[in-house]
C-alpha cells in the first residue's frame, strides 16, 4: 500500500465526495451524506500516517488504493 500524509488522505477524501466540517487541533473532520459518523483525519504537516490508521480511514470512507 501507498503511504501518504494527512494531507494527501484529506485530498483524496474531498475528490470522493467528503466535505471538510470542522478541525479540532491537528484532526481534520470528514463528513458525507449518507455515511454512518464522520471520518476524522490527523494532519500532521507532511508525516505519514500509520499503516493500520491508513487503512482504517480508508476503509471507513470506502476508498480503494487506486483512490490515492
Amino acid at each position: 500500500m501507498k503511504a501518504v500524509s494527512g494531507k494527501q488522505m484529506c485530498k483524496a477524501l474531498e475528490r470522493a465526495g467528503w466535505n471538510l466540517i470542522r478541525i479540532r487541533s491537528s484532526h481534520h473532520i470528514y463528513h458525507r451524506d449518507g455515511a454512518p459518523r464522520p471520518v476524522p483525519v490527523p494532519v500532521h504537516g507532511n508525516r505519514t500516517l500509520p499503516g493500520k490508521l491508513q487503512r482504517a480511514i480508508m476503509k471507513e470512507a470506502g476508498l480503494a488504493e487506486s483512490d490515492l
